[in-house]
């Protein structure tokens, strides 16, 4: 029964063989040029204006929870698009209400006007 696992065993054990090795090459041949810039935090091209600690507006984490949302029902609407001729009519008026919920839901937040950067 445990040679069943074999393959995955194999799997894990190149996997890590190839991810180390990599690190180690990278470590060994890689060039060695240390400087200030390379060093500094990164803000989007600009030089670092402000401490790393200050705070955000709460827009970014809405706009962004929104998206995730909206996203997602992607990963309930194509499983159900690959099995559409299996479902009939009654899957059709479930998805149906699915995408109707998220519509209200977006109508609510577009109105609430959490979609606006002003």
């Amino acid at each position: 029964m445990l040679t069943e696992y074999l393959p995955v065993l194999l799997f894990f054990v190149v996997t890590a063989i190839v991810g180390i090795a990599l690190i180690l090459i990278g470590n060994l041949f890689g060039p060695r040029r240390p400087q200030a810039e390379k060093y500094s935090a990164y803000e989007c091209g600009f030089t670092a204006f402000e401490d790393a600690r200050m705070r955000f507006d709460v827009r970014y984490y809405l706009f962004a929870i929104l998206f995730i949302i909206f996203d997602l029902e992607i990963a309930f609407v194509f499983p159900w698009a690959t099995v559409f001729s299996k479902l009939g009519l009654l899957g059709l008026v479930e998805m149906g209400m699915f995408l109707a919920l998220l519509v209200l839901g977006f109508v609510y937040v577009w109105k609430k006007g959490a979609l606006e950067w002003e």
